[in-house]
């Protein structure tokens, strides 16, 4: 059995007011330095939303643009207005700060998002206009409470503002008086998580034609922790989600990898399903709001637009085998071990080449390769270059020492086997997953034949140990075809053994005469 991409989902929220108030860039920021230059510049480079609509890797990632389309476009791509301004795309959609507030109370099961009545009397017609919200979300709208009484929510009960446009709109309270993991600041990073995973979710089971029942394992690969001061981080965001998107007969966990978590989710989702332990696996993720303007400095500095205002999200449903769709190829799955290092060529080698070395691969047997592939708009102001074509270019060097591509093909190997970066920064995000979506269709088309995901992460953010993680695997055309060729039905394999033993029988008592 084998493990099938059926459809991806992709979305984006727009929130500048929560880069100004929850970006933990900022809110370090407003503790060490209140009156700091920076805090001063800042509003005045946040993106409205038709910028937003109309920037370039914004609807690459939501399915409008494919990323040839971006390569072509000369960098930096906040300079350039994309002729797509649409805000729904093929693989999912981007939603306004106001919904996504919404969106927010909607997947709130303990009352603790509260917002004013006036804002949402205001937006709820637009909220429930979305092609992906149906009755059953709109119905969990409450409708509001006094501007008054947010405001004593904020100032005298601790809890986290929600603001529109620099107005305060809502909050998120605390769930524990005293509990730090469930303070108003942990709760609202969760919402945000849960919120557009759920949106993920619904955009991804449209996208792949499968109904909702059908569902029977979530994986959530975020980069949030949910719990108590008794499980800081027991979770489970799958299972949260997948109760709001109306997921009836699923269960879920929760997979943490840092930034190659949804790498090393995909491979775990991708071996229930060839297992035969469940015939239909979503993966999914939602954004992190601490994420939000963390390069702000550096583009402020430059005189540049925000570029991390949105919080992003995906999901990827895996089924059984219908003999069509792209599949998992789980014999060429690379791992960064213990034993590894973390040198940059000892990390791609353990992602890369052992694991084709180990199927009689070439690196050039890879027609796509999809590293981190983080939005260079983001990163290249800040001194981090452009992080996937650094990828490719190490990639490269080791196909140089292989004998697998000539040094002069080094400077070509990037447009060749590789993808620009369009994804926002927010940590897993960007890790190999936004180009699951375009891979599969162009495996389908016929254009691509075996395209590598590669999540790498920094495990030592959480001081438990100095070593670098990854793991990578491959989508490749489905093989149905061939095995349809070659293989035997039960009711064939009857007649066979029947026809064996007749003959069999024929032969003894041919024997005994």
């Amino acid at each position: 059995m084998k493990a099938v991409i059926k459809g991806a989902g992709y979305i984006l929220a727009h929130t500048p007011d929560m880069v100004l108030h929850n970006g933990t860039t900022q809110t370090t920021e407003r503790i060490v330095n209140p009156d700091s230059e920076y805090l001063k510049q800042l509003p005045s480079h946040l993106r409205d939303w038709n910028t937003v609509l109309a920037y370039w890797p914004n609807q690459v990632y939501i399915g409008n643009k494919t990323p040839e389309e971006l390569a072509a476009v000369p960098q930096p791509w906040f300079e350039q207005t994309c002729d797509v301004n649409a805000r729904y795309g093929k693989y999912g959609q981007m939603m306004p700060q106001e919904e996504f507030l919404l969106l927010m109370q909607a997947v709130d099961v303990f009352d603790l998002v509260k917002l004013e009545k006036s804002f949402v009397a205001e937006h709820k017609a637009a909220f429930a206009a979305n092609e992906m919200i149906d009755e059953t979300i709109v119905a969990r709208i409450k409708d509001g409470i006094e501007a008054d009484e947010i405001a004593r929510l904020v100032n005298e009960e601790h809890s986290e503002p929600l603001y529109h446009n620099n107005v305060l709109v809502g909050c998120v309270n605390r769930a524990h008086d005293i509990d730090v993991n469930l303070s108003a600041h942990v709760m609202h990073e969760n919402m945000v998580s849960k919120a557009s995973s759920v949106l993920a979710l619904l955009s991804a089971l449209k996208n792949a034609g499968i109904a909702k029942e059908d569902v029977e394992y979530v994986v959530d690969c975020c980069e949030e922790a949910c719990g108590d001061m008794n499980q800081r981080g027991g979770g489970n965001f799958a299972k949260a989600a997948a109760e709001i998107a109306g997921l009836k007969n699923a269960t879920g966990s929760d997979v943490r990898g840092f930034c190659a978590g949804p790498a090393h989710a995909m491979i775990d989702a991708a071996s229930l399903v060839a297992a035969g332990t469940f015939k239909c696996v979503v993966v999914t993720a939602g954004g992190c709001t601490a994420k939000l303007g963390m390069n702000g400095k550096d583009h402020v500095k430059k005189g540049m637009p925000i570029p991390e205002d949105m919080i992003g999200g995906f999901a990827v449903v895996l089924t059984a085998d219908d003999g069509v769709s792209p599949e998992i190829n789980l014999q060429i799955v690379g791992r960064h071990t213990v034993g590894t290092g973390s040198a940059p060529q000892a990390v791609i080698q353990s992602l890369v080449t052992e694991a084709l070395d180990r199927n009689g691969l070439k690196i050039t047997d890879i027609d796509k390769f999809a590293p981190e592939m983080q939005n260079p708009d983001c990163t290249k102001p800040a001194g981090a270059g452009d992080v996937p074509l650094a990828n490719y270019k190490m990639i490269a060097a080791l196909a140089v020492k292989r004998g697998e591509i000539g040094r002069a093909d080094i400077a070509s190997f990037a447009d060749k086997f590789g993808l620009p970066g369009w994804a926002p920064t927010q940590g897993h995000i960007p890790s190999g997953v936004p180009s699951i979506g375009y891979f599969v269709d162009q495996i389908k088309a016929g254009k691509l034949n075996k395209c590598m995901i590669i999540g790498k992460g920094s495990l030592f953010l959480g001081r438990m140990t100095n070593l670098f993680d990854g793991a990578s695997f491959v989508i490749q055309p489905n093989s149905g075809a061939e095995e349809a060729n070659v293989g035997v039905s039960e009711d064939e394999v009857k007649k066979m053994i029947a026809k064996a033993m007749r003959e069999f029988a024929a032969t003894l008592l041919t024997a005994e005469e």
